[in-house]
């Protein structure tokens, strides 16, 4: 039992996304969205939203992985976006919602290396895999307003159209990873 807590970071589109489907997740003991895998110290959400910081949003995913995997974790992240997109997720636009993983030590770049390579060979997607794989300077949180945004806001559009189906997609595919209460 390693009962060490560790954190993975990912971004693939906007963090409202990936904070709903993680948070799901038994083994997940925090989920918190900010900023990072740019050059700007301290960004803000309006900073990120011009392109002037050169960061993506992204989800800090802290779990156990006596009960949830890396590959596991990486497994629901890119079923939860479209890695063959640059720059983009659906309406959302700009490289603040570029498809990036980025790791804190060498068995995390592996592990992400692998999965993209085994997505390319077994032709998952349509497209070739974009996902920047990138280790982790560091992780700027985002402002409180964005924490748990879709538990907070389940009736606005945003969060039925586009959150809402991701959710759905992630009970139908991974339902034995997810929390009992879900």
């Amino acid at each position: 039992m390693n009962n060490q807590k560790q954190i993975a970071v990912f971004g693939g589109g906007c963090f409202w996304c990936l904070e709903a489907v993680f948070t799901r997740l038994k083994g997940v003991s925090g989920v918190s969205s900010g900023y990072a895998g740019g050059f700007a110290e301290d960004p803000n959400y309006e900073q990120v939203s011009k392109n002037e910081t050169g960061h993506a949003e992204v989800v800090k995913v802290e779990f156990n992985p006596d009960e949830i995997s890396y590959s596991d974790l990486l497994q629901i992240f890119f079923a939860s976006h479209d890695p063959t997109t640059i720059n983009c997720q659906g309406n959302d636009v700009g490289p603040q919602y570029r498809s990036i993983i980025l790791y804190s030590d060498d068995s995390q770049r592996k592990a992400a290396e692998e999965i993209i390579g085994e997505l390319q060979k077994e032709k998952v997607f349509d497209g070739s895999v974009a996902t920047e794989v990138k280790e982790l300077d560091k992780f700027y949180p985002a402002e409180n307003y964005h924490d748990k945004y879709y538990d907070k806001n389940p009736s606005l559009p945003y969060c039925q159209i586009i959150i809402s189906p991701k959710i759905g997609k992630l009970k139908e595919k991974f339902a034995r990873l997810l929390r009992e209460e879900m």
